[in-house]
């Protein structure tokens, strides 16, 4: 499936004024294109089944114009069934990292994964990395910084950290990390030894800051966030749900 895009058809000719009509006929002028909008960049073969309506509004502004997210959906509902009775509403709120930034139009098909949206993000230039005396634990990159020297870590490592990354202050126990970064039938999947193991070499890897990644004796692992660790967030929402 893709997505078509909507264009706002204009009127080509200029707009006449009633005070230049006369009454000496004159050759009938072609018509234009009658103002609306249509459907460009339909893929042959396909037929246009519904759309898509971001709408960029966090909770704060909603309620500065005193309303909120729940009302504006279910009144945009209400024209759609107005206007169309036999339309079909559904409706789904994007959520991103406190302090993410951005537009919110931007953020919410960015979340919602708009292929055009997420096609510019990609080719957008990426912002040099400033020089940070501490530890960057990049998500959207899938690499760790320290003292703005990335750290090579292997993919298991790096997905390890980022599990644990994804539930600060959780102590994630062995068995967890096993079952949700190893497949069932993995022939390298590990026991809960090797995954001591695992963490052993990231803990070595982070130097100085091993302590970021806590043992909590009998029970698992937990990252703790000290104040000079950044983390950098992706701005599509992660596919590690949880």
């Amino acid at each position: 499936m893709s997505l078509a895009h909507l264009d706002t058809i204009r009127p080509s000719t200029p707009v006449v004024s009633p005070l230049a009509i006369t009454t000496t006929p004159s050759p009938a002028a072609p018509a234009s294109p009658p103002t609306g909008t249509r459907l460009r960049a339909v893929p042959g073969g396909t037929e246009a089944r519904g759309f898509v309506l971001y709408v960029g509004i966090d909770e704060l502004k909603a309620a500065a114009a005193g309303t909120d997210l729940g009302s504006i959906v279910e009144a945009l509902k209400r024209l759609t069934h107005e206007l169309a009775p036999q339309s079909e509403t559904y409706a789904a709120v994007a959520l991103a990292p406190q302090g993410a930034g951005g537009r919110d139009v931007d953020v919410v098909r960015l979340a919602l994964q708009d292929p055009a949206a997420i096609a510019q993000h990609r080719n957008e230039p990426q912002e040099p990395d400033r020089a940070f005396a501490g530890v960057v634990i990049d998500l959207s990159r899938k690499r760790l910084l320290i003292d703005n020297e990335v750290i090579g870590l292997t993919y298991k490592e790096f997905e390890l950290l980022q599990y644990l990354v994804l539930r600060e202050g959780r102590t994630i126990e062995r068995i967890e990390l096993i079952n949700a970064l190893w497949s069932a039938g993995d022939e390298e999947a590990p026991n809960e030894r090797t995954i001591d193991v695992h963490i052993r070499r990231l803990r070595a890897k982070l130097d100085r800051y091993e302590d970021i990644v806590r043992t909590v004796r009998g029970a698992g692992y937990r990252f703790d966030r000290h104040a000079d660790v950044s983390i950098r967030h992706a701005s599509a929402p992660s596919p590690d749900l949880f």
